[in-house]
């Protein structure tokens, strides 16, 4: 199988300040690992500015303007209480929405089977009309309207085992029949949604809680039992993975107990699903991850089973 990366050095630039745990040092520790001679095969691509229409298919068109038009000259301004812009804020993350839209379009010409996205800053959590939690724009939900309005598919999937709950794709995707989320997260946790009565106005999201302390059993079998069984009978025509590395046992901002063999195996079972129902179409967009050696070392993993 084929796989791209898409990355841009100005996503390192973004800084959300000293301390910040969403730091600078996290794409250069996944870029450092993906370097290494196992991925000599990755063909490589520098991530694109997305253009505004595209990111206004998700956000409001004045919240997308509002906060670009907040960033800094100089210093950093915060536009929620985790999530902060410097100078290169605004390019990064106009990129980070660019190699999502353009790792749909590879996918879906045909030019790769599948696409990882290295890029920062995160977005599930950024709902229609706010950033929260670290995230400005939402790729992943940008990425399911590519593939709807410029490709002309129905149905879109989205699934995301990032430790914290992807409350902005939720909230994006609740209304929409042709739109499916699953999440796997720690709960109660931040951001304090995905509970598994959430259903969607449409029963398009499945929402599996993971109590603080829970590991390898309880992921596998909340996503086997739960997750893949629901997005196989959504039948999607492109599968979207909004990949965080947090739930790992070494991240210090939670209590999930994952290695890096829980994150090769739940993309396995995601390649052979999308090998069945979509001809093998998926992107998936880097999220959390806040200890550098495992999240490295867990991206790394993510990716070797993206191209088995």
């Amino acid at each position: 199988m084929t796989t791209i990366l898409f990355s841009h050095p100005i996503c390192i630039e973004h800084d959300p300040g000293a301390q910040h745990p969403e730091s600078t040092d996290r794409l250069r520790a996944v870029l450092k690992t993906l370097e290494g001679p196992e991925f000599n095969s990755l063909e490589r691509r520098e991530a694109p500015i997305a253009e505004l229409e595209a990111i206004k298919r998700v956000h409001d068109p004045d919240y997308v303007d509002a906060v670009l038009d907040a960033v800094p000259d100089s210093g950093i301004v915060h536009v929620d209480p985790d999530t902060a812009l410097s100078p290169a804020s605004g390019e990064a993350a106009l990129r980070a929405a660019g190699a999502a839209c353009a790792a749909v379009d590879a996918v879906m010409t045909g030019e790769a089977d599948n696409a990882f996205c290295a890029v920062r800053p995160p977005g599930h959590h950024a709902e229609h009309e706010r950033a929260m939690g670290f995230c400005i724009f939402n790729n992943v939900a940008i990425a399911a309207e590519q593939a709807r309005k410029v490709h002309g598919l129905k149905c879109v999937a989205v699934v995301d085992f990032d430790v914290h709950h992807g409350n902005g794709t939720q909230h994006s995707f609740e209304g929409d029949a042709d739109l499916f989320f699953a999440s796997s997260h720690q709960s109660p946790f931040y951001p304090g949604t995905g509970r598994e009565s959430d259903t969607g106005t449409a029963n398009n999201i499945v929402n599996v809680e993971l109590p603080a302390g829970s590991g390898s059993v309880e992921f596998r079998k909340g996503w086997a039992d739960r997750i893949l069984p629901a997005l196989q009978e959504f039948q999607p025509e492109l599968i979207v993975i909004s990949a965080g590395f947090d739930a790992h046992a070494s991240d210090p901002l939670a209590q999930i107990r994952l290695t890096e063999e829980d994150y090769s195996w739940v993309t396995s079972k995601l390649v052979a699903l999308a090998q069945k129902c979509c001809q093998g179409r998926m992107v998936s967009s880097l999220e959390g991850g806040y200890d550098l050696a495992a999240l490295a070392s867990s991206a790394a993993a993510h990716v070797r089973a993206l191209s088995p």
